[in-house]
């Protein structure tokens, strides 16, 4: 008599790690330019098994030294979940882009993950906010 064995497969966890990426584009790129930049960075992320938390544009902003003999940067800032060896390969994609003058990949912990999420709610800053208020109704 013949058995049937039957393959199960596996499902392999994988283990998402929280990070930060701040990325430095040239100032001279077109706000056209620099919106498909940003999309294409985002793409990345999400196709190759990330979760995009957060994501803010800083905006064109004064650089603390020259960079490329350039004075200032757009800035713009990713709040990822993903593998551990997708930094890479977005530091690799980054490298390659001749947009991008300076970035930075950093791995956050709970407390930076806590800070993060209480900055996005808008707690800090808000006793200067009511100071503020308050004086301009004097």
């Amino acid at each position: 008599m013949a058995t049937k064995t039957t393959k199960v497969k596996k499902e392999e966890s994988v283990v998402l790690n929280n990070y930060e990426s701040v990325i430095i584009f040239t100032p001279v790129l077109s706000e056209e330019q620099l919106k498909d930049a940003v999309a294409k960075y985002r793409k990345l992320i999400t196709e190759n098994g990330g979760e995009l938390i957060h994501e803010e544009n800083w905006g064109l902003t004064k650089l603390a030294y020259p960079i490329q003999k350039k004075s200032t940067g757009f800035y713009h800032i990713y709040e990822y979940k993903a593998p551990a060896s997708f930094v890479s390969t977005f530091e690799l994609a980054f490298r390659r882009d001749e947009r991008i003058m300076r970035f930075l990949s950093t791995v956050l912990d709970k407390h930076s993950i806590q800070y993060n999420v209480r900055k996005r709610n808008g707690e800090f800053n808000q006793g200067k906010n009511t100071t503020k208020q308050q004086e301009a109704k004097k």
